[in-house]
């Protein structure tokens, strides 16, 4: 089963991975990645390079894409390079992603949707996905990115308040706290995943609270689309009372919290 992790080197990426490299102003990301790129080679896994920043006179022999000039979706090119490399006897998939950010507010949830795909991707393929996030980032965007990714490498003001992360077919991991500062966030993954099933399954075993905010986010964010519901498995005592008591326990809130 997937678990979060912190990285302290690209050598530790394993089948499956999602990795969000936050790299400092004076980094150079082709330097950072040279050794992730390589391995491939090594291992037998196809690369892939998304990144203007990458077209440096040939110096890599992967597969680059441009994202502004992408014909589909991000998620729709890395899968189709999947299937290639399937059908042309490649082990795996390597993603390495490049983002630079200047950084614009409203950009952060078109990223993290953006990186909820690739998420999904990493866990139901098994290819080894790395974001390399550099530029100037604001401190609430950096945990947006960070929620959906259960791996981490480089400088960072620590790990976010909550995360969320594929861990079977049929169900998602969420960790740590949802509260004020991250309802935002959670609202955005929760409307996305339901655009996609009628059902998500929450595994929220390692839930610490949902506060007021939060427990708001996931009553709004199921009543979103009709006929879509949303199941918490594993949630503790105290989140299951908060619940109930702040009256969102009733028939029109498609919310089931069980034990």
């Amino acid at each position: 089963m997937r678990a979060s992790r912190t990285l302290a080197t690209l050598d530790e990426v394993d089948a499956g991975d999602h990795v969000c490299q936050m790299l400092k102003r004076t980094d150079d990301v082709v330097d950072r990645s040279r050794a992730f790129v390589a391995d491939g080679a090594l291992h037998g896994d196809k690369v892939v390079i998304v990144g203007p920043a990458f077209h440096r006179g040939g110096e890599f022999a992967p597969l680059v894409l441009d994202p502004a000039r992408l014909d589909g979706s991000l998620l729709a090119a890395v899968r189709r390079e999947a299937a290639t490399a399937d059908r042309e006897g490649f082990r795996s998939l390597r993603v390495l992603r490049h983002v630079t950010l200047g950084c614009r507010p409203e950009r952060a949830t078109e990223l993290l949707r953006s990186e909820l795909d690739l998420e999904e991707f990493a866990a139901d393929t098994g290819a080894m996905v790395v974001c390399a996030y550099s530029g100037d980032l604001d401190l609430t965007t950096l945990r947006q990115i960070q929620c959906v990714h259960p791996h981490r490498l480089g400088s960072s003001p620590g790990p976010p308040e909550f995360q969320v992360y594929r861990t079977g077919k049929e169900g998602w991991t969420v960790s740590g706290t949802i509260d004020s500062e991250g309802a935002d966030a959670f609202a955005t993954v929760l409307c996305t995943l339901l655009t996609r099933t009628a059902t998500i399954r929450l595994l929220c075993h390692t839930v610490e609270f949902f506060d007021a905010a939060g427990m708001s986010a996931l009553a709004d964010a199921a009543r979103h689309l009709p006929d879509r519901k949303v199941i918490l498995e594993g949630t503790n005592e105290t989140v299951r009372l908060a619940w109930e008591l702040s009256g969102f326990a009733v028939p029109d809130i498609p919310v089931v919290i069980a034990s």
